[in-house]
């Protein structure tokens, strides 16, 4: 009896052991093969990041748990110059970033920026997913990045200000205006004779709030989402410029997925992206009104004396002979000619 006792008590004994063994070994093979992090600068409501979470389940799903996407919204790993670095290196493996920033690395990037060249919607799809998206992520590769083939909608940016309405060009001289980091920004707005601060998003709202500057320019989805109109009083619908984000993906990250998951991924992303450009759409039609209900003063000035003082400063000129004949043939195909 007291030998089957000590074997009972061994037995005992050895099942924890080998249970403390196994147990981490079962959280290991739950565990997802690879977990990636994916940054962006956009508020947590924003459509880019619930079409972002929706995406990651189905990855997770389609994959069985073996890819694992974290989404760190709002700046939370840095400003985009930050995050930016941070993609080259291999501390984050995605990140959304506008091409007019991504164009201090990648200088075609910024092209769909070219302000007043698109005139609606259509137009933009047409040269985004068609020659001239395909020439930008041809360049981006060429940069040493991943990028996937359908582009995010940032949407149209529009103009607002604490101290009066933009009804032509002329309201634009002298005017304090935040731009993003980004030289295409500031040479637009310096040919319209304004005075443009580069600063980074994060702090775009204490700056407004301080009267650092008078006023800034982004998509209406932005400018509800970030609370802007707290401290903006009008908001002229300029249409200035469209933006996007690409879907950016550090190479070896990329490369170190085998084919079946780089196809699932890349499959979800793009599938994400034209649902957020839906979302973006249907978005903007009831924002004017909400915003308009928040305080904020609507004008829509007529587009052709921007564009005709932008030729004449030599702005289309000047960015035609930086972005090279052929990507500049690529943007006037879907544009019709601009300089």
């Amino acid at each position: 009896m007291s030998f089957s006792r000590r074997a009972l008590l061994k037995a005992t004994a050895a099942s924890a052991v080998l249970g403390g063994l196994s147990a981490p070994m079962v959280a290991r093979a739950q565990a997802a093969e690879f977990s990636y992090k994916y940054a962006n600068n956009l508020p947590d409501s924003h459509p880019l990041n619930a079409r972002a979470r929706e995406m990651a389940a189905a990855i997770k799903a389609e994959t069985n748990g073996r890819f694992d996407l974290q989404i760190f919204p709002n700046n939370q790993l840095g400003s985009d110059t930050d995050m930016l670095s941070q993609i080259r290196s291999g501390g984050v493996e995605f990140f959304t970033l506008s091409g007019l920033i991504l164009s201090t690395l990648v200088p075609a990037a910024s092209i769909n920026g070219i302000g007043f060249a698109f005139p609606d919607y259509d137009t933009v799809w047409k040269a985004m997913d068609g020659d001239l998206g395909a020439y930008v992520r041809g360049e981006i590769k060429k940069a040493g990045l991943e990028v996937m083939d359908k582009i995010w909608d940032n949407g149209f940016r529009q103009t607002t200000s604490s101290t009066k309405p933009i009804n032509g060009p002329d309201d634009f001289k002298g005017f304090k205006i935040r731009v993003p980091v980004s030289p295409l920004w500031t040479s637009m707005f310096k040919a319209f004779d304004a005075a443009p601060a580069s600063i980074n998003f994060s702090e775009v709202y204490s700056a407004l709030q301080t009267k650092v500057v008078e006023g800034q320019e982004n998509p209406l989805a932005i400018i509800s989402t970030a609370k802007l109109y707290e401290v903006q009083k009008y908001c002229s619908l300029t249409n200035h410029m469209w933006d996007g984000f690409w879907f950016l993906a550090n190479r070896r990250a990329w490369q170190a997925l085998p084919a079946d998951l780089q196809a699932i991924v890349a499959k979800h992303i793009n599938a994400a992206a034209v649902n957020e450009r839906a979302d973006v759409a249907k978005l903007n039609a009831g924002l004017q009104q909400d915003l308009a209900a928040k305080g904020l003063v609507f004008n829509q000035p007529t587009t052709a004396p921007f564009r005709e003082k932008l030729k004449s400063a030599g702005f289309y000129a000047e960015w035609k002979g930086k972005y090279g004949d052929q990507a500049w043939d690529l943007l006037e195909k879907a544009v019709g000619k601009l300089s």
